[in-house]
């Protein structure tokens, strides 16, 4: 049986179906990701981010997790304890601040990253090449109607613009 999603009611249905399923499969993917390392799923973004692009400013950093400022720098302080990211001015300007991973937070940062690595491709294993770019594309069409319906939302602005360059 086919069922014409170009009609928004059943779409909204579909979505509405599907999106609880999803939330509790990627819920619990993270929690088996995170078990016995003693960090929280915003602490392990903002390890993500900097693993992938080491040394950003906190504005930067605040952006790519899409939290304020404040919260971020909150949130890096919590790291700092952790001996997880050091923190430092920037050479050029003074008032700027940029975050780094520790050598510790490099390894946990990496272990994470494999183990994140590992449940896609595996999940790649069980798609056919045409469900896995279908999949990539939808996501993608997720992400940019979030943004143009949310525009005040300067994090997901930016983080668009800085990807385009």
């Amino acid at each position: 049986m086919s069922s014409d999603y170009r009609d928004p009611e059943r779409f909204t249905s579909a979505i509405q179906a599907i999106f609880p399923k999803i939330m509790h499969y990627l819920s619990a993917e993270e929690n088996r990701e995170l078990t016995g390392l003693g960090i929280t799923p915003s602490q392990v973004n903002a390890l993500l981010v900097l693993y992938i692009h080491d040394d950003l400013t906190m504005g930067r950093l605040s952006s790519e997790i899409y939290l304020a400022e404040s919260a971020a720098t909150r949130l890096v302080n919590r790291l700092v304890n952790l001996n997880l990211v050091k923190r430092r001015g920037d050479d050029k300007d003074r008032r700027v601040v940029r975050v780094t991973l520790t050598s510790y937070g490099r390894q946990l940062s990496r272990l994470v990253f494999e183990r994140r690595s590992y449940r896609f491709n595996n999940l790649a294993q069980h798609l056919d090449p045409a469900e896995r770019e279908n999949l990539i594309v939808s996501l993608q069409s997720i992400i940019r109607v979030f943004e143009e319906l949310d525009p005040k939302d300067e994090s997901l602005s930016n983080n668009n613009n800085e990807k385009q360059l």
